[in-house]
């Protein structure tokens, strides 16, 4: 909206010409999502304490009774920060933000409905499994068939670390996009079992992406970095700097002890976001790298239930997602985490590393 206004008066008014800018208009919109969110967090913690939306916690875990009625469905604040900044600082004329918009709020939609069974109708199970992978995969499968029809993109896959070798999946191409976006809702749904576990790791990969996003869009660099150049996709930065903003400020309130839990409404459309976006910029395997903390907590939970149904019982881990093993080990919580953001850190200079690597 401030684009619209303000940028075609720059032939009068020089300073206006920043607006053209997308890196300006990045920041400025991560800086408007923090500060709405820091705001505003305050009085929806207490709405949603007076509405007693408050987090149910499970009894065959480790001792988090404490946690229990914390406010939760935080991905509301994190929604409403995210989308107005948006509305404020992008290019509302690009399909390539529409198109991203309308995933995020896709997968909105289908972790809100989770977390309302839960809360409201107090079914402590929420949404069944096949019900959530259903939708996820529903709007995955409507964005990547969207994405397709778009100018330069192709179904050839990117190989990290070798960026001659490019092969091309052609029909299988979809179910992989489709693949890779719900993985990474349910990766980030996985890992939102701490304090800040989920939101921290998240920030880190969203600003990781948020370079290769503005790559891709950038003819110049594209060219020098070899990497697909994607004309207009530049301006889903701004997008990727509102998300980095509205997390900090969300992170605000989570960091340990928690005050506002994410919920599924904020954990299941800001990974599927996350995926959405590597198969935007067409960086779907270097995901793997950048989300590798996420990787690593559903790799634990399919392990775990894979080697408990071949032995009989067994366990290769106390419990799982892996967090909760270190938990049940005695490691205090606050270490856990911390320890967690520092290994996502490590994945995200490792993926940061490869447009320099050929």
């Amino acid at each position: 909206m401030l684009y619209h206004l303000l940028y075609p008066l720059s032939e009068d008014i020089s300073v206006f010409n920043v607006f053209r800018y997308i890196t300006f208009r990045s920041i400025y919109a991560l800086l408007t999502a923090l500060i709405i969110s820091i705001w505003l967090g305050p009085r929806f913690i207490s709405w949603l304490k007076n509405i007693k939306c408050g987090q149910y916690v499970q009894d065959d875990g480790p001792e988090h009774k404490g946690k229990q009625g914390t406010p939760t469905m935080g991905g509301l604040l994190i929604a409403f920060s995210m989308l107005v900044s948006i509305l404020l600082w992008g290019d509302l004329t690009n399909i390539y933000l529409w198109l991203t918009i309308f995933v995020f709020l896709g997968f909105f939609l289908v972790g809100f409905f989770d977390d309302y069974l839960k809360v409201v109708k107090k079914n402590n199970k929420g949404l069944r499994a096949t019900g959530k992978l259903l939708g996820q995969s529903v709007i995955a499968l409507g964005a990547v068939s969207v994405l397709l029809t778009l100018p330069g993109y192709s179904t050839e896959l990117l190989i990290p670390f070798f960026k001659g070798i490019r092969p091309d999946l052609y029909l299988f191409y979809i179910p992989f996009a489709v693949l890779v976006m719900v993985g990474a809702s349910n990766g980030v749904n996985l890992t939102d079992g701490l304090d800040g576990l989920a939101i921290g790791p998240f920030i880190v990969s969203a600003a990781c992406l948020s370079v290769f996003v503005y790559v891709s869009g950038h003819s110049q660099i594209a060219t020098y970095l070899q990497v697909p150049y994607i004309p207009n996709i530049g301006e889903v930065t701004v997008f990727c700097g509102a998300m980095v903003g509205a997390g900090l400020g969300f992170l605000w309130f989570n960091a340990y002890p928690a005050q506002i839990f994410m919920g599924d409404t904020g954990s299941i459309s800001l990974g599927g976001t996350l995926g959405f976006i590597a198969v935007l910029c067409k960086q779907e395997l270097l995901l793997v790298i950048v989300g590798g903390l996420f990787v690593i907590e559903a790799l634990s939970v399919i392990l775990q239930v894979g080697y408990f149904k071949m032995s009989g019982g067994k366990r290769i881990f106390r419990m799982a997602p892996l967090h909760h093993h270190f938990e049940l080990k005695g490691i205090p919580e606050s270490k856990i985490i911390i320890r967690f953001w520092i290994l996502s850190i490590l994945f995200a200079l490792a993926a940061l590393s490869t447009l320099k690597l050929r």
